[in-house]
């Protein structure tokens, strides 16, 4: 199918505790998925469903080692299992909202990940690559020494090319245009993006960034921020705005800004954005890059291959890091 209905959507739901409070999130999103299918069925064909970060679980323990005894899970799991057979059962692609996950090939460590679930099953796992520093205490895969795995892997699917980024990913666009050089017609967003960042003025971030990326991309994007209230997911309000933006930067749908549980649907034209990227001479980022032109790229800044799960991963950790950098570049006048 090149045209069909994609659905972003928001939670708003309890902050687990512990594993065993998990499956109640969870159960909530199937439903949501089967609302989504069902309640817009008269209108379009629901075959893209996108959930938030921390859908699962949220970091809430300050160190690694916390989050190991208490929250994470290795991927796939039971949780997998079931949107595995939801999309089997409705024919949906599901993008699920993040778990903290465990893997034993990488002992004390913890990463932030999402699926995408088709019929087929789990079509790629991704890792979050830019944490969002200082306070995020789960490992971002570019910091493992001997990690292989691919960091911005695409899946070629019926519906289009899929590639997905995390929350404080998207600041950074080399992470989008990656995912686009290998692929990616539509870039999913899957966020925890919290005020005053979010989707209202004066900042407006949230807009700002998925409408840029979409249109430097000529990519459709779907964007599903976490709609938590404060009582929720504290220390945090997080305001929703959950949104679906067309190639050329246009919203084609958004949630009103606010928490709570909300679905926001559109349709994209696969045939139309196929033909955009074909046909164009001006306004084509990916064939205009000089790539030669950015020596930056070829400099070390924030230092990979650091975390060796020997010692829990802390905010300190992060921040030491952080300063590390910070000085090398004030000390060379860059900062």
């Amino acid at each position: 199918m090149l045209r069909y209905g994609v659905a972003a959507c928001q939670v708003d739901q309890p902050n687990p505790r512990e594993r065993s409070e998990i499956v109640r999130n969870t159960s909530r999103m199937l439903e949501m998925i089967d609302m989504a299918v069902e309640g817009y069925g008269p209108f379009m064909d629901i075959k893209l469903l996108v959930f938030p970060e921390f859908g699962h679980a949220a970091p809430i323990y300050p160190t690694a080692n916390g989050l190991l005894a208490k929250l994470t899970l290795p991927v796939p799991n039971e949780h997998t299992d079931k949107y595995c057979a939801k999309a089997k059962e409705l024919g949906v692609y599901i993008q699920t909202a993040t778990f903290l996950e465990e893997d034993a090939r990488w002992p004390g460590v913890v990463f932030d990940t999402t699926c995408l679930i088709g019929p087929e099953g789990v079509l790629y796992k991704y890792r979050k690559v830019n944490t969002w520093l200082p306070l995020e205490v789960h490992a971002s895969p570019h910091d493992l020494e001997g990690y292989a795995e691919e960091l911005f892997p695409v899946a070629h699917t019926p519906i289009g090319n899929i590639g997905v980024a995390i929350c404080y990913d998207w600041f950074f666009p080399e992470a989008l245009r990656q995912l686009t050089a290998n692929g990616a017609e539509i870039l999913l967003r899957v966020s925890a993006y919290m005020d005053p960042w979010g989707a209202t003025p004066p900042m407006d971030w949230w807009t700002v960034v998925n409408r840029c990326r979409a249109l430097e991309n000529t990519a459709y994007v779907v964007a599903a921020n976490q709609g938590a209230a404060l009582s929720h997911y504290a220390p945090f309000s997080w305001p929703g705005g959950s949104m679906v933006v067309d190639y050329e930067g246009r919203i084609l749908a958004q949630a009103d800004p606010g928490p709570g549980e909300k679905i926001v649907v559109a349709t994209l034209d696969l045939e139309a954005l196929r033909h955009e990227r074909r046909r164009r001479v001006g306004h084509h980022p990916l064939a205009h890059l000089r790539t030669e032109a950015y020596p930056v790229y070829r400099e070390r800044f924030f230092p990979p291959g650091r975390h060796t799960g020997d010692q829990s991963h802390t905010v300190e950790l992060n921040t030491q890091a952080v300063e590390a950098v910070k000085k090398r570049l004030a000390d060379e006048g860059r900062l």
